[in-house]
């Protein structure tokens, strides 16, 4: 059922995944399995949160600003800090198999939402395969980023897949007139711009410490 085609305000789609949501807990077994897919970004959001926590304590200590600092810290590590083979302060770093783990599921979270999310919207048949293609690509070459595949391409073709993936959200998002959901995304980008500014550009970070 495609709500955005038919006009369907935010909350009303809020309503039907939710009224889904409670059909597919108590439908039958074969027909529970059939619909309970709907849940998984849901579910795979919340283990990775789960795993990047564990991940984070169990990260041995050092950081970018202090490399002699006992355990992860909020402000000065970075993701990518718990995937390393040692910590920063030079100990086997416990934290890894956890945080790889969490980024396999984060990779596979987010494959499935772009598969499942250009279904709701207000777009061609064309635009919600380019939208499903480029995420899938994007994740499932972003897992390779903790290979010795050479960095610097991984990133950038990740980056460039999930750039379309993400423009085509937010073109579907307006298009569908979910203008709450629209602006919360382009704020999440320009939080995720600026810390790329803020890795990026040392003095600015400096600065700012």
């Amino acid at each position: 059922m495609d709500l955005a085609k038919n006009g369907a305000s935010p909350e009303t789609v809020s309503r039907y995944f939710v009224g889904y949501s409670l059909q597919a807990i108590t439908m039958k077994p074969i027909d529970k399995a059939k619909n309970i897919y709907i849940l998984a970004p849901v579910l795979g959001t919340v283990i990775f949160v789960v795993l990047y926590i564990v991940a984070t304590i169990l990260y041995p200590g050092g950081s970018q600003v202090d490399k002699t600092s006992i355990g992860f810290s909020w402000t000065n590590n970075y993701w990518c800090n718990l995937l390393n083979e040692n910590a920063i302060n030079g100990q086997y770093n416990t934290a890894k198999p956890i945080a790889m783990t969490g980024m396999f599921v984060l990779c596979i979270t987010l494959s499935f939402f772009w598969f499942l999310f250009p279904r709701h919207i207000n777009f061609g048949k064309i635009g919600k395969l380019v939208i499903q293609i480029s995420g899938t690509l994007s994740m499932t070459i972003a897992y390779f980023l903790f290979t010795n595949i050479n960095h610097d391409l991984i990133t950038n073709l990740a980056a460039t897949f999930g750039l379309v993936a993400m423009v085509g959200t937010f073109v579907g998002l307006y298009k569908s007139k979910w203008l709450g959901l629209f602006a919360f995304g382009i704020l999440n980008m320009l939080l995720i711009g600026l810390n790329i500014m803020f890795i990026t550009t040392q003095n600015l970070l400096s600065i700012c410490q």
